[in-house]
């Protein structure tokens, strides 16, 4: 007999089979066949018929929801999370118009690394009972350090469009900024949500005068700042919307309309509310990129700042910059701030990293204008980082379309929501009480990738 055999006998038809039939703790020790068997105990648990009593505390059910929306957004606790119901409730087309960047999409994808590799530095046993998150951005105040950014073609993602983000952002006391290619008019947009900071985006056509146009408009309806985009001389190669054959407003081919089937409601709200229309077209045959190509200026300079400048009478802030040298050359002309930017990754794919670039721009000019960054934010924590490095201010694009397009007005709510309670919640573990607190010392950027040689 071997020594595993006679142990296992004993655990049979030994102590422990009496202990169990008695609910007691029993052990064994001997030795078997020359082997040493170190002593074991074994804990039986008595048990009993639950009472009324002990269950009711466990019985505590949720009341329903009723409202689909509500119950859709209530599930979504990250900005991913409304990503993900965003592709489930938009068809292919307007949603990759959204999601997608530039040619490989690197730059968007090295963006959001970039903000996966920081390190945090707590401090601890500080009295952050009370935070907050609000500082004067542009010579206003603003509640929260991020603000919403320029998007075209919005109203396609969504039919609410750009009043369901200028009233989000309104609400939530930050700015909201009307792109050239908004699917919303200026004064429409001014009527429908008349409180709240509006921010315009130029883009400067070939046609100048229809350009100063808008930004005269823009100009007599309030807008207090003035975002002139300036790395677009052409469009970036975006394959995602010509495989797509994304086309303004959608073309109803074959594959749009199989593409409706899982899709009726949004299908359902583009052709039962106003037609699309834009600032500067209604219709146009050919795809997005051939369109922006079209329209934009590749002869555009510096000296162009300057003569912007004189016609504009707020702020003129510069984005789009990807240097430390044009941000320097831009600060030397005069304007009020700069937005750290290669456009989402949606113009050269393999572009600088904005939140790379960050902490040295803050370091030589932060002084001298105001910093902001945007491209690949998608958490508050990315957001409080930023401020950290340096930024006075960041910019959300995606992050807020992904929310419009999961549940319109209510869903960039949740999307402002989830990012204010990252930064409140960061700030609080970072051991910060206000935006005034933080500093390089709490981020350290991880590199992936850097320069050979």
């Amino acid at each position: 007999m071997t020594a595993f055999s006679s142990a296992a006998q004993l655990l049979d038809n030994g102590p422990v089979d009496r202990g169990l039939r008695d609910n007691e703790a029993c052990q064994i020790e001997g030795i078997v066949c020359g082997v040493h068997m170190t002593t074991v105990t074994y804990m039986v648990v008595k048990r009993r018929m639950p009472k009324a009593r002990d269950l009711a505390p466990l019985m505590q059910f949720k009341r329903p929801v009723f409202d689909a929306t509500r119950r859709r957004l209530d599930a979504a606790f990250t900005i991913d999370d409304l990503r993900r119901i965003a592709k489930r409730r938009t068809p292919k087309a307007a949603f990759d118009y959204t999601d997608g960047a530039a040619e490989d999409e690197l730059s968007l994808e090295r963006a959001r690394q970039a903000f996966r590799d920081i390190e945090f530095h707590p401090t601890i046993l500080r009295d952050v009972s009370t935070v907050t998150t609000g500082w004067d951005v542009l010579g206003l105040p603003v509640a929260l350090p991020f603000g919403i950014a320029p998007t075209g073609f919005t109203r396609l993602m969504q039919t609410e469009g750009e009043i369901a983000g200028a009233a989000a952002a309104a609400r939530a006391g930050i700015p909201f900024a009307l792109s050239t290619l908004g699917t919303c008019a200026i004064e429409d947009l001014v009527t429908a949500v008349p409180q709240g900071r509006k921010w315009f985006q130029l883009y400067m056509w070939k046609d100048r005068e229809r350009s100063m146009a808008l930004v005269k408009r823009a100009a007599d309806a309030g807008f207090d700042t003035l975002l002139a985009t300036v790395d677009v001389p052409v469009s970036g190669a975006r394959f995602r919307d010509n495989r797509n054959g994304m086309t303004i407003p959608p073309s109803l081919t074959l594959r749009t309309v199989l593409d409706a089937v899982p899709h009726p409601k949004w299908w359902f709200d583009l052709l039962t509310t106003e037609p699309l229309a834009f600032a500067s077209l209604d219709r146009w045959p050919g795809t997005v990129g051939e369109y922006l190509s079209t329209m934009f200026d590749p002869s555009l300079t510096f000296d162009d700042l300057v003569w912007i400048k004189q016609q504009w009478p707020g702020k003129l802030v510069v984005k789009g910059i990807q240097t430390l040298e044009d941000a320097r050359a831009v600060v030397e002309r005069g304007v009020d701030g700069i937005v750290l930017s290669n456009h989402g990754g949606r113009q050269l794919d393999r572009a600088p990293v904005p939140f790379h670039l960050l902490p040295v721009v803050a370091r030589e000019l932060g002084k001298d204008t105001e910093v902001v960054v945007d491209t690949g934010i998608m958490s508050g924590a990315d957001i409080v980082a930023a401020i950290a490095l340096g930024a006075r201010f960041t910019l959300v694009g995606r992050a807020y379309l992904y929310g419009l397009m999961a549940g319109g007005e209510a869903g960039v709510n949740r999307a402002i929501e989830i990012l204010e309670s990252g930064i409140l919640r960061t700030m609080r573990l970072l051991g910060v009480r206000s935006l005034e607190e933080l500093s390089p010392a709490h981020v350290t950027q991880l590199r992936r990738l850097g320069p050979v040689g």
